[in-house]
């Protein structure tokens, strides 16, 4: 008989999986967005941004929206322009926990080649 898990040892993962953040990474745009803006080394305006991907301006900006919510990027306003950065701090963070909370849930066994997740 197998022994049944109560959730409790991996409690810390309800919280840092959020759909926001998978769903953000999720598309494969948004992701040229992402790889775009790493790559430029500095904040770019929607228009510098959407030279990346061949969807409109506006479906740009709109990716750019989820990967703000999601906490992936951030904007700054200056004027009338919006410019985007990668959050690399928290995306480490974030990623690095997940990390952790899924490490933390598995035996031994499983981590060093037992049965697999």
């Amino acid at each position: 008989m197998k022994k049944q898990i109560t959730g409790k040892c991996c409690s810390g993962l309800k919280n840092l999986l959020t759909p926001g953040m998978f769903k953000a990474l999720s598309d494969p745009h948004r992701i040229s967005i992402l790889i775009n803006l790493a790559e430029s080394c500095t904040p770019c305006n929607v228009s510098r941004v959407a030279e990346c991907c061949p969807v409109d301006i506006s479906v740009v900006s709109r990716h750019l929206a989820i990967l703000r919510k999601a906490g992936i990027v951030e904007a700054r306003k200056s004027g009338k322009e919006v410019f985007y950065s990668v959050c690399y701090h928290g995306m480490v963070v974030a990623l690095r926990e997940i990390a952790d909370a899924i490490e933390s849930c598995c035996p031994a066994s499983s981590a060093e080649g037992g049965t697999p997740l």
